[in-house]
């Protein structure tokens, strides 16, 4: 697994395994978001597996799925709604992390300045410049 941390309470991952969820409750996340349609790729695990996992470990768990390159307004709100609402600190998934970090960063423009989200995500190895840009310009 390769967790990266945005803020204390939000950290980022590739593609996790139902295998994984023991390590991730003894990380002490306590929700996890799913932000990857099932059948993106050959061989990804079903999120079903995953959620199960999580569930019986005592986690909650969400699928805001959301395909790559195509954040919509309603998708950008799902997530803002199950960040908002899941018990945190909270852990989201997606192919590379990149998803996840696009969308926490798009959510989250306005409430913190491009600089610090710039800032947070390029901590986590996501440079976030170019969107940060466009956002800006509206």
């Amino acid at each position: 697994m390769d967790i990266r941390q945005i803020t204390p309470d939000y950290a980022v991952s590739p593609q996790i395994k139902a295998q994984d969820i023991p390590d991730i409750k003894a990380a002490g996340f306590r929700s996890i978001m799913c932000n990857r349609p099932d059948g993106e790729e050959f061989g990804q695990p079903d999120f079903d597996a995953i959620a199960k996992a999580a569930q019986d470990a005592g986690l909650e768990v969400r699928c805001v799925p959301i395909v790559s390159g195509m954040v919509t307004p309603q998708a950008a709100q799902d997530f803002a709604t199950a960040l908002d609402q899941m018990p945190k600190p909270m852990l989201a998934y997606c192919r590379s992390g990149t998803r996840c970090t696009m969308l926490w960063s798009i959510v989250n423009h306005g409430e913190l300045s491009g600089e610090d989200i710039v800032a947070a995500t390029r901590n986590a190895g996501y440079d976030m410049a170019g969107l940060v840009r466009q956002l800006d310009r509206g």
